[in-house]
Order: structure tokens, then C-alpha cells, then sequence
């Protein structure tokens, strides 16, 4: 494998300042042949608080990503939902023959809850608006395979013993950095505070590339809630540090 090599972390939103808030994200992993570059779509959803957005971002997106593949060695989606880009990106054919690994903080980030909770534990998810209750746990479905099991979509209780389900804040991924610090703590802390009171949480993914850095405010929750020594054990899963985390060893494992 070379000495260095680089991932792509795309933002497929036109908010420059969520992709700013995600490199000290990355840099904490401290992975020293991984060069990570980063993009910013140039137009189109400022943020992407829906499917019918994901669909129209991929749109803004593709052009402009198209050159820049052949240059890096794994792409990272940065967009929590089951985003177009991933499998469109994935079709491509410079990312075919190359066999470089493509994926969404999505899907990173649920396989990472998955591999860290204890048996009898499930993951949940804290998002944005109330519309990704619904979204996040049909994708989570799709995930695990349920959907197709069942037959039909089933509410969140029920998809798998393994997952808690999906609570938000009623803001999106732009209010988080622009309404008043103590509103998006409230909102924040009350979402965590619903899914913990659910049972079992071993693990909670954020559910936003735009809660870069929230960590704290989760855990803060949790041991509020659960008490010092529960609330420790939750882990918190941010979903860029997790797909950024899985493409560096899916690079190192095809060297």
C-alpha cells in the first residue's frame, strides 16, 4: 500500500460551515497515512431534511464529483440517510475497477453501534426532524434486513431487538450551528432522555453530520438519566468519525 492515501468526506449539503465542523472531527482519529480532503456541494439543498432533498443534492453533487475520484482512494457520504450518492457513487466505473470502498456515515456509523453494544443491548438514533422518525427507521429496516423478512415496514419497536428506534430534535441540520446554543442543548438532551427511557441503550448514534462535537451534550443526558456509573457505558457514535474510521481499514485490508 503507498505511504499515504486519501479519502474523500462529501457534504453533499451547501453549507460550507458543516463541512468546516467535521475536520476536527476527523483529525481526533490521528490516522497518519490517511490524507482526508473534503467537499462542499456548490449548489443546491442547504440542508438536506428529507429524501426528496438527498435526491436533489445528489443531483448538485454528482457533476462536480465525477473528476475527483480517480484522485482519492475511498469516498465517505457525509449525510445521514441512506443517501443516493453511495450507491450511484459505487456504480461508477473508476470506483468498480479500482475497488474503492464507498460509504455513508449511515451505515458506518449503525455497523459501528452494532459491533458495540453488549448482548441484549440495542442502538438507537438521535436526528434532526420529526420527518426522520419515520426515514431512519425504514433505512434501519432495509439495514438489518427486517423489512423484507416481515414483508411489510413495522414500526420502530418492533423492527429488532437490536434497535431502540429513532427520537429527534424538531430542528434541522442548519439550526443546530444557528439557533441559540442553550435551545439546541434543550432539545438535544430531551431527544437522548426519550431514547435512553426506552431501555437497554448500549449505544447511540448521531444522527446528523450537522452534530459534529455533540457528544458531550448526549453523554450529559445519559448520565443524567441513567446515572453515573449506565451512563458511562452508552457509547456515542458520530457517524463521520466512524465512516472515516472503516474506509481507513478497508484501504489498508485491499492493500
Amino acid at each position: 500500500m503507498r505511504a499515504e492515501y486519501s479519502i474523500l468526506v462529501v457534504n453533499p449539503n451547501s453549507t460550507e460551515a458543516m463541512t468546516e465542523a467535521l475536520k476536527p472531527l476527523t483529525s481526533k482519529l490521528g490516522f497518519k497515512d490517511a490524507s482526508l480532503t473534503f467537499f462542499t456541494a456548490p449548489s443546491g439543498p442547504k440542508s438536506i431534511n428529507n429524501e426528496d432533498d438527498a435526491i436533489e443534492s445528489a443531483r448538485h453533487c454528482l457533476p462536480h464529483l465525477l473528476p475527483l475520484l480517480a484522485f482519492n482512494d475511498a469516498i465517505l457520504v457525509a449525510c445521514y440517510s441512506a443517501h443516493p450518492l453511495v450507491p450511484i457513487l459505487k456504480r461508477e466505473p473508476s470506483i468498480r475497477e479500482a475497488n474503492k470502498p464507498v460509504t455513508g456515515i449511515f451505515d458506518a456509523s449503525v455497523s459501528a453501534a452494532l459491533q458495540l453494544v453488549q448482548p441484549g443491548e440495542r442502538f438507537g438514533i438521535v436526528s434532526t426532524g420529526r420527518q426522520w422518525e419515520a426515514i431512519l427507521s425504514e433505512a434501519v429496516e432495509a439495514f438489518l434486513g427486517t423489512a423484507a423478512k416481515q414483508g411489510k415496514s413495522s414500526a420502530p419497536e418492533d423492527i429488532s431487538a437490536r434497535f431502540a428506534g429513532v427520537e429527534t430534535t424538531g430542528l434541522d441540520a442548519t439550526e443546530l450551528h444557528d439557533a441559540p446554543p442553550e435551545e439546541v442543548r434543550r432539545k438535544m438532551m430531551d431527544a437522548t432522555r426519550r431514547l435512553v427511557r426506552k431501555g437497554k441503550v448500549g449505544a447511540i448514534c448521531l444522527g446528523c453530520a450537522g452534530m459534529a462535537g455533540m457528544n458531550e451534550i448526549v453523554r450529559e443526558a445519559c448520565l443524567e438519566e441513567l446515572g453515573e456509573e449506565e451512563g458511562r457505558r452508552v457509547r456515542i457514535v458520530d457517524g463521520v468519525q466512524a465512516g472515516v474510521a472503516w474506509l481507513e481499514g478497508a484501504v489498508r485490508l485491499d492493500s
